[in-house]
């Protein structure tokens, strides 16, 4: 009697048809090959877990730049070993998709306390609700945080949340492929997704490129090719029986040419790699623009007088450890709009990101340590010297002002949303550049820097740049021209009761009113912005500075600086190479006073100066958000594209992770059945037909033994579906009269046997409840079999399992050390006997 069983269509890489001769090797294969053992538990399987485990190490290791410290590498590891174990397990008990994911889930809020956030836990090990808390907001908000925090990130523990849940993820995608799907060879892709994930979470500069770009591409390759090959041997194993020794020397042929590779690649990497990674990557953080609003912050520059007026014997705060030589910097102005020289973020200005107890850094000069307490001072920017390379706030409101923390690298500027008032206290470690000399500077070249362009600029400005310049042509020889034309000519006034008359303010109006006189009269604010802003006219890139410095005569270095009112400043910077920004201060002599206009013969009597306006302080609240009306209707025209990409990454990135496990069932199932119905062979297109049939039957629930028969399988299934009863034994018929008869389709046939399979499978899904249709969609029943057990048998059998597997464990330890013991009494007995005789 013919056997009309057929063998599992998927296994021998034909597209789910079986011909007379396919079945007959099928069934012989199947009789040798113990299928009901799952490849997780077989040494191939080891082989599998290894080669994903050294991938994922090796990608993990990319955040080390970002962390700073080693402190990312027990959230990293331990999520892809977690994730690891939830798929190795998950295949060995045949888990479907959503008892996986559930699995996976669990997994994360069971285990993350313990190996990303030990500080909320008992005993840095038993999670509580505040865990579970952190847990759920960082999968969701911590990607945001990562790239918007100035690394180092190990100043924000919560933030390891994110390498422990990427890593997950990606070892739950990686083993679960591995261990289950046909093509195991895919596996790779989440690695390679996890890889590119890892780096672009990261900084400018990478971790081990060249490591990680071999191991990744070596191993993941060579890995491939051996799951590849193993594949098409296991599917034809008559023919491997026949011919080990072949099958031997394919595979010693396959370990020499993937050492081949090893070498080949390794040594290409070590030559190409320089050239490769000569530059700096593209990252999200240098991408997406934290989300801080500077327009309600208002300029600090815009109340400079009240400083001189009203503080000016104000004690603000005292600086302990300020070196000597050394400036507080308050805020870097480098945008000037026509009315407020003010903030920026963004571009060659740098971006304001959270900063914490340690910053990164790579300025040259003096590391010391600063400690500032405030007294009388209240605002949002931050006092602070040099480049910072941490702040650590102290007192009561120590952990609201850390969290409100905002630092701009390129600037320097430091911003407190909280805003700083009497009482507060922080430490800052300050990296302080001492200043050059203007000789050195000479020989020393400008650096061209890209600073946002002046709007709206004084008429004036240009033409006295020209003048002031003279016949200067280095930018250095321009500079300093200007600037000491300025010192020369100008008068300093606050506007004080002894002092000449000066209007506060560095408007464009203001600006052109100090350039036009042939005696300008100001103070800091003005003359460094009229210096910054005809520098910019002379094409030198310079910016405004606004601080404190002592006065040299009342300050010893080495003794605490108690800052007042009186010792504030502003300054221009310009950058230099190899010295970076330095400063320029434009004060003019303190011998410039106003003279009186000479007398003249045709007027008799002396002339008297005028006295200017009442000086008028500009609104305090408003000077920040000034802009003119182009910019306004262009701002409310265009598109905030770098928040569209915040909340594309904030809510895209997390939602495609949890998604992708459901995509890539649906590809599979898509590519499988498309598989089948373009099989070469027409016999294999009916076939497959039926195999689809099965599968979704399968995967709702209703499946039919692997060694059941067409007839029998339809039998079977019109118990279970009685709508499609007729349906499913014409189909059944049909498929065994093509295979076993002595006929061959024609295209028409098979057109109308499939059409006949997507009208019963359509009938099959819409006689069920809406979950079980949807569950189907998703089941990988049909991929492991239909003989797999029920979710309830595996989770009894799951709970079951442990007890007993620790008992043997420990049985077999026991043993083990009795039968030692027991060998060494024995031998000792004889080397006993020995001696005696």
């Amino acid at each position: 009697m013919t056997d009309e069983r057929t063998g599992p269509e998927e296994g021998t890489g034909s597209t789910g048809g079986t011909s007379r001769t396919q079945a007959r090797a099928a069934t012989t294969r199947a009789r040798g090959h113990d299928g009901a053992r799952p490849r997780a538990l077989t040494a191939a399987g080891a082989v599998d877990g290894v080669a994903l485990a050294a991938m994922l190490a090796v990608v993990a290791l990319g955040f080390g730049p970002a962390w700073g410290t080693d402190g990312y590498l027990l959230p990293a590891l331990g999520g892809a070993g977690v994730g690891l174990i939830v798929a190795w397990v998950a295949a060995w008990q045949r888990w479907p998709v959503v008892l996986t994911a559930l699995a996976s889930v669990l997994a994360y809020f069971l285990l993350g306390g313990a190996l990303a956030l030990p500080g909320s836990t008992v005993a840095g090990v038993v999670p509580t609700p505040a865990t579970w808390q952190e847990l759920a907001l960082g999968a969701v908000q911590g990607w945001k945080e990562f790239v918007t925090s100035v690394p180092p990130l190990s100043s924000f523990p919560e933030l390891a949340v994110v390498p422990f849940l990427l890593m997950l993820l990606a070892g739950v995608l990686a083993g679960t492929i591995a261990w289950r799907a046909s093509h195991a060879a895919w596996a790779v892709l989440p690695v390679v997704v996890a890889l590119a994930g890892v780096a672009l979470l990261g900084t400018i500069l990478p971790a081990f490129p060249l490591v990680q770009g071999l191991v990744v591409a070596v191993v993941g390759l060579l890995w491939a090719s051996w799951r590849a090959a193993e594949s098409r041997m296991g599917a034809n194993r008559l023919l491997s029986d026949a011919s080990r020794s072949a099958t031997r020397r394919l595979r010693a042929q396959r370990l020499r040419g993937g050492a081949a590779m090893l070498v080949l690649g390794g040594v290409a990497a070590v030559l190409v790699a320089p050239q490769i990674s000569a530059g700096e990557r593209t990252v999200l953080r240098e991408i997406i623009t934290p989300p801080l609003d500077l327009h309600q912050y208002t300029s600090p520059l815009v109340g400079f007088r009240s400083y001189t007026k009203e503080l000016a014997d104000t004690a603000l705060f005292t600086v302990d450890g300020m070196p000597e030589g050394g400036r507080v910097r308050l805020a870097t102005l480098d945008t000037y709009a026509g009315t407020v020289y003010d903030v920026s973020s963004g571009g060659e200005a740098g971006v304001f990101s959270r900063a914490g107890e340690v910053i990164d850094t790579v300025a040259d000069g003096e590391r010391v340590p600063v400690d500032v307490t405030v007294t009388g001072y209240s605002g949002v920017w931050l006092p602070d010297l040099g480049e910072l390379a941490g702040i650590e706030f102290s007192g009561d409101r120590a952990e609201e002002l850390s969290a409100s923390t905002y630092y701009n690298g390129t600037s320097g500027t430091a911003l407190v949303t909280a805003g700083l008032r009497p009482g507060d206290s922080y430490r800052l470690d300050a990296v302080v550049t001492p200043v050059p000399s203007e000789d050195s500077l000479a020989s020393t070249p400008i650096v061209d820097t890209d600073l946002p362009d002046p709007r709206d600029v004084a008429d004036a400005v240009p033409a006295k740049a020209q003048q002031f310049a003279a016949d200067a042509t280095e930018p250095f020889e321009r500079l300093t021209n200007i600037r000491d034309a300025l010192v020369a000519t100008g008068v300093y006034s606050n506007g004080l009761e002894n002092q000449p008359a000066s209007r506060p303010g560095h408007s464009a109006a203001r600006i052109d009113e100090l350039l036009d006189k042939d005696e300008m009269v100001g103070d800091d604010e003005q003359f460094a912005t009229a210096l910054a802003l005809m520098a910019r006219s002379a094409g030198i890139p310079a910016r405004v500075v606004m601080g404190f410095y002592p006065d040299e005569k009342t300050w010893t270095p080495g003794t605490p600086y108690v800052v007042t009112g009186a010792d504030v400043h502003a300054w221009v910077e310009v950058p230099f190479e190899g010295h970076g920004w330095v400063p320029f201060d434009v004060i003019p002599d303190e011998d410039n006073k106003v003279e009186p206009l000479p007398r003249s013969r045709q007027v008799p009597k002396p002339p008297v100066l005028e006295a200017p306006e009442s000086p008028e302080e500009p609104p305090r609240a408003d000077a920040g958000d000034v802009e003119d009306d182009d910019n306004d209707e262009e701002d409310s025209e265009g598109v905030d594209w770098r928040a569209v990409a915040a909340v594309v990454v904030t809510v895209a990135i997390p939602l495609a992770i949890l998604v992708l496990p459901l995509l890539l069932v649906l590809a599979y199932k898509a590519r499988r059945r498309g598989r089948r119905r373009s099989a070469p062979v027409l016999v294999d297109r009916v076939s497959g037909g039926w195999r689809e049939v099965l599968d979704v039957a399968t995967d709702l629930g209703a499946g039919v033994p692997p060694a059941a028969t067409r007839r029998e399988g339809a039998v079977l299934l019109a118990e279970r579906v009685p709508s499609g009863a007729a349906a499913t034994t014409g189909l059944a018929h049909r498929a065994d009269h093509v295979v076993f008869g002595a006929q061959t389709p024609t295209d028409d046939d098979v057109d109308r046997y499939w059409a006949e399979v997507d009208a019963l499978v359509h009938e099959m899904q819409h006689a069920v409840p809406w979950r079980r249709r949807v569950a189907g969609r998703f089941s990988l029943r049909s991929v492991r079999g239909a003989d797999a057990p029920p979710l309830r048998t595996v989770l009894l059998r799951g709970l079951a399992a442990g007890p007993r597997a620790v008992g043997r464990a420990a049985a077999a330890g026991v043993r083990s050390v009795r039968d030692r013991m027991a060998r060494a009494r024995r031998q000792k007995a004889r080397a006993q006997q020995r001696e005696d005789r």
